[in-house]
C-alpha cells in the first residue's frame, strides 16, 4: 500500500473516530502539538521510520515525548499506528488528516504573492473577493516576490492567477514578437 493511500486511511479514520466521539477539538490541537514537535526533531522522525527500531520501542519513544502533551485518545492512535508498523507515517497521517479537516470544513489554502508586502486591509478585501469567488473560507498563504513589479498572483489548488506586471510585461513581449 502505497504511503499517500495508508496515511489517508489512517487520518480518515481518526477524523472519523474524533467527530463521532465528539473530540475533534482535542484531537486537532494534540496533532498541531505532535506535528509541531516531529518538524523540530529529525532524530525522532529518523527512529519512527526505521526498521531498526522495533515498535514497543518507538511507542515507549512517543508516550515518553508525549505524556504530558497529549491525551488518552491520541495515545490509543499513537499505539495502533505504532504497533502496525506506521509509525514511521505520522507526519503525513497528520498533513493527511489537515486536508481531510479543511475539506470537510469548506477551507482552501490559497498563495498570495505580491511585489511588496499588501496591508492588512488589502489583504482582508482579496481574501474577501477570494472567499466569494472560490464559495469557501480562505487561509491566505502570504509571499513576497519583488521581481513581479507590483500586481498579484494568486494560486487556488492546481490554477494561478497571474495579475503581475511582470506577467503582463511577459504577454505584451509574445504578443508583439508574434
Amino acid at each position: 500500500m502505497s504511503t499517500l493511500i495508508a496515511s489517508r486511511r489512517y487520518a480518515s479514520a481518526l477524523l472519523s473516530a474524533a467527530e463521532e466521539g465528539n473530540f475533534l477539538n482535542q484531537i486537532v490541537d494534540e496533532l498541531h502539538v505532535i506535528k509541531e514537535v516531529l518538524e523540530h526533531s529529525r532524530d525522532l522522525v529518523y527512529a519512527l521510520r526505521s526498521p531498526l527500531v522495533k515498535g514497543d520501542r518507538k511507542i515507549h519513544i512517543l508516550e515518553e515525548i508525549f505524556k504530558d502533551s497529549v491525551g488518552e485518545k491520541m495515545f490509543l492512535f499513537l499505539r495502533l499506528v505504532a504497533h502496525k508498523k506506521r509509525a514511521g507515517l505520522l507526519p503525513e497521517i497528520i498533513d493527511e488528516f489537515q486536508i481531510l479537516l479543511d475539506e470537510k470544513r469548506g477551507v482552501i489554502n490559497v498563495d498570495i504573492t505580491s511585489a511588496t508586502a499588501l496591508s492588512d486591509e488589502q489583504t482582508a478585501e482579496l481574501v474577501t473577493k477570494l472567499a466569494a469567488f472560490t464559495g469557501k473560507e480562505i487561509r491566505p498563504r502570504m509571499a513576497i516576490n519583488e521581481q513581479f513589479i507590483g500586481g498579484v498572483a494568486v494560486k487556488i489548488g492546481d490554477t494561478i492567477y497571474d495579475g503581475s506586471i511582470s506577467h503582463q510585461l511577459q504577454m505584451l513581449r509574445k504578443s508583439l514578437v508574434s
